[in-house]
């Protein structure tokens, strides 16, 4: 029991003693030495919580002064507030009455210098789109300054700037109707950079190595096309390019740009084959060997014709390297026979030269039918693309059906292209073929005739 009363004690001892925490703890070896222990513990603690009174009243006072001082501060700056709002009020009046001054002085002035600021941003817009900026770079950029500054401000416009501005009008329009080099930085298809001399032709187009170029108006760089024009239109580049003084023959742009992208965007020939697809290449084909066939058949049928014209010319001397020398000499070995077995065998020999002498005229003819029948095969394949097209895409963009619709329309127009000189190489080459046939004909008969007349005698 009595180590328990020391423990509790002990205890209390250590809380009682917090303050001084920091010190030793000391132990009691009686209940007498715990209770002087737990007095003088409290003795201190006493004394520490006076001090700490005493600190707290102290700071009470300097926190009173302190917020005393934060009044009295507040009320100042409250003053020089409203002091301050009185002048800005003030200043406000001032400001209104002379504005409205300045209003009445200014009267028809205020228009003008609108009217200024107007054409500014106008000529800005028209200097930064005009090719002349290829040549004389950065002349809207003080235009644009000039037109902010006279918004923002009412500053009225010198007369330098409004000389300047007609300076610049004036030099545009000057610009305009002229013809002049100078050397520039094109940047080429493969984006290599090259400075080279460009012709500039007034406000219209630009010409560099004998070719048309663009220039960028976002970008203010000179680029090369990434295809040339027809060919008549670059010749007319390459002669300006060349030329030195006089006139010369020039495919000019008057809407800047507009026209030339439209003709580079035309397709070649090649480009429109390929539109065709396989029935193009069909027809193609067809139409390359008609040609051949018609050319070969020209040629050999002009040659026997020529023969046979000699040998008809010559009838005494046969020659059997033509037909009608061929059929003469038929007849030299059936000159026994009567009319009619001659006749038989005059026929005869002469039906053993008509297929030589009508050989591939026939297929001539079979390609110039065919031809049109292969384009509308095509015509028809290339309105199901279209159809397929529409039905997938809908017909709110025309480029979707642009393929089926040239598919249809190119493999028409090559159908027709290569029917209609195919018809008329047919008719050349028959009637060649007719005329030999006729000669032969015609020479038979006579001999046939002749041959019945001594035969009567």
């Amino acid at each position: 029991m009595k180590n328990i009363t020391m423990a509790v004690m002990t205890l209390v001892l250590t809380f009682a003693g917090a303050a001084n925490a920091a010190k030793e703890e000391i132990p009691a070896k009686s209940l007498a030495e715990l209770l002087n222990l737990v007095k003088e513990g409290k003795v201190i603690n006493t004394r520490s919580n006076d001090q700490r009174e005493k600190q707290f009243l102290a700071d009470k006072s300097k926190q009173q002064s302190e917020v005393n001082k934060a009044n009295r501060m507040q009320r100042e700056e409250e003053a020089e507030a409203e002091r301050l709002e009185n002048i800005f009020e003030k200043n406000e009046q001032d400001i209104a009455a002379k504005q409205e001054i300045l209003a009445k002085r200014l009267g028809s002035l205020r228009e003008l210098f609108g009217v200024l600021q107007q054409v500014s941003g106008d000529t800005q817009g028209v200097l930064e789109g005009s090719i002349v900026s290829a040549e004389l770079p950065d002349r809207g950029k003080w235009l644009g300054e000039f037109a902010q500054s006279m918004g923002k401000s009412s500053k009225l416009a010198t007369i330098e700037e409004i000389e300047r501005l007609w300076f610049e009008l004036q030099r545009e329009m000057t610009e305009s109707a002229k013809v002049t080099r100078f050397n520039a930085t094109v940047i080429k298809v493969d984006g290599e950079e090259v400075e080279q001399e460009v012709v500039r032709i007034g406000s219209f187009n630009l010409v560099s190595g004998g070719e048309y170029v663009t220039y960028d108006l976002q970008t203010g760089v000179i680029k090369e096309l990434p295809r040339q024009p027809a060919a008549r239109f670059v010749s007319s580049a390459s002669d300006l390019a060349e030329s030195v003084n006089g006139f010369t023959p020039f495919g000019l742009d008057p809407t800047r740009g507009q026209l030339l992208a439209l003709q580079v965007q035309v397709p070649t020939l090649e480009e429109r084959v390929q539109q065709g697809g396989t029935p193009g290449y069909v027809i193609i084909t067809l139409g390359i060997i008609a040609l051949l066939l018609s050319l070969e058949r020209f040629i050999t049928l002009n040659m026997v014709g020529s023969k046979v014209s000699r040998q008809a010319a010559n009838p005494g001397t046969v020659d059997g390297g033509n037909p009608l020398g061929r059929v003469l000499q038929v007849y030299h070995s059936n000159k026994e026979v009567d009319s009619e077995t001659l006749q038989l065998k005059l026929d005869e020999a002469i039906l053993k030269e008509q297929p030589a002498i009508n050989a591939r005229i026939a297929f001539i003819k079979i390609i110039s039918m065919v031809a049109p029948l292969l384009g509308l095969l095509g015509t028809v394949i290339g309105m199901i693309v279209t159809f397929q097209a529409i039905t997938l895409f809908g017909t709110g963009d025309p480029k979707t059906m642009a393929g089926g619709i040239s598919q249809a329309l190119i493999t028409t127009v090559l159908g027709l292209t290569v029917a209609i000189p195919t018809v008329l190489l047919h008719s050349i080459v028959d009637s060649r073929a007719k005329i030999i046939l006729h000669i032969l004909m015609e020479q038979s008969a006579g001999l046939v005739a002749e041959h019945a007349e001594s035969a009567g005698r």
